[in-house]
């Protein structure tokens, strides 16, 4: 996993700088989404490392319906094919959109609350959370009944565990 994010941080960065550029944020975002789903499927993983197979097609088949080959992002995914990179293309996708947030002053928490948040008390948390980092803020909510109280918020950076279970856990290792 480390290499491949290491491998797809220079693909990812160039794909941002392309994009940033020309003002086309949104559409590389959806059609790196699009050709980092094709990607995962395993029977195009297959293909990708099958040299039988000309970096052309690998092309084609990871491009969204309407784009071009010719296009900017047609080249890039030429470019990534004639390394045989293709299968990088999640990893890809996943820092292209971490460099569109950090360019957007926006940030993805990650949540996971005993139970759901209900509309109400994630839109306090946002708000929140919006204060403490001086951004906007993108959450991402999952429930997990194994913290049996409370969240634990995840910035990528800073993890802030206010559940029961980890107060617990503090309790526990201050006392051994």
């Amino acid at each position: 996993m480390a290499q491949a994010i290491t491998l797809a941080r220079p693909y990812a960065r160039a794909a941002f700088e392309v994009a940033h550029a020309a003002g086309t944020l949104q559409a590389w975002s959806q059609a790196l989404a699009f050709a980092a789903a094709v990607a995962k499927d395993p029977r195009v993983a297959d293909l990708a490392n099958d040299p039988r197979v000309l970096p052309a097609q690998l092309v084609a088949l990871h491009l969204p319906a309407g784009t071009a080959a010719d296009s900017p992002f047609g080249q890039f995914l030429g470019e990534m094919a004639e390394q045989r990179r293709l299968v990088l293309l999640p990893e890809v996708a996943e820092l292209f959109e971490a460099f569109k947030r950090e360019s957007e002053s926006q940030l993805l928490v990650k949540v996971t609350s005993a139970m759901a948040l209900d509309a109400a008390q994630a839109e306090q948390l946002k708000a929140s959370l919006k204060r403490r980092f001086k951004r906007e803020i993108e959450l991402e909510t999952r429930v997990d009944a194994s913290l049996l109280a409370g969240v634990v918020i995840d910035t990528g950076e800073q993890v802030i565990d206010g559940s029961a279970r980890g107060r617990l856990a503090q309790m526990a290792s201050a006392l051994s």
